[in-house]
């Protein structure tokens, strides 16, 4: 599924809300609300802005981590990368 810049997370979506989040943030991020080497809002801030536990929230970053289009700097906080990879078309399954 697709999310855009300016979208909620829905409780009652089929993909869990760690997943519509990442995509909303990687959205965010395509469109350049953050700066390259700044800080995205704080677990904190996104999780009030998005009616979200933090542990959620942290899911959602560690994704973005992990296709590195953000880094995380212990006890700063978690900055925009450099160059802003591709996702892929689709993260589901389609093996059956």
């Amino acid at each position: 599924m697709t999310y855009g810049p300016d979208d909620l997370v829905e409780r009652d979506a089929p993909e869990a809300p760690f997943v519509q989040l990442a995509g909303i943030l990687r959205a965010r991020l395509k469109r350049g609300d953050w700066k390259t080497n700044r800080a995205i809002p704080s677990e904190n801030a996104l999780a009030d802005h998005y009616g979200l536990s933090r542990p959620t929230v942290r899911r959602a970053i560690a994704a973005l981590v992990e296709e590195g289009a953000v880094y995380a700097v212990p006890g700063r906080g978690t900055y925009v990368s450099e160059r802003q990879p591709e996702k892929p078309a689709d993260d589901s399954d389609t093996d059956g």
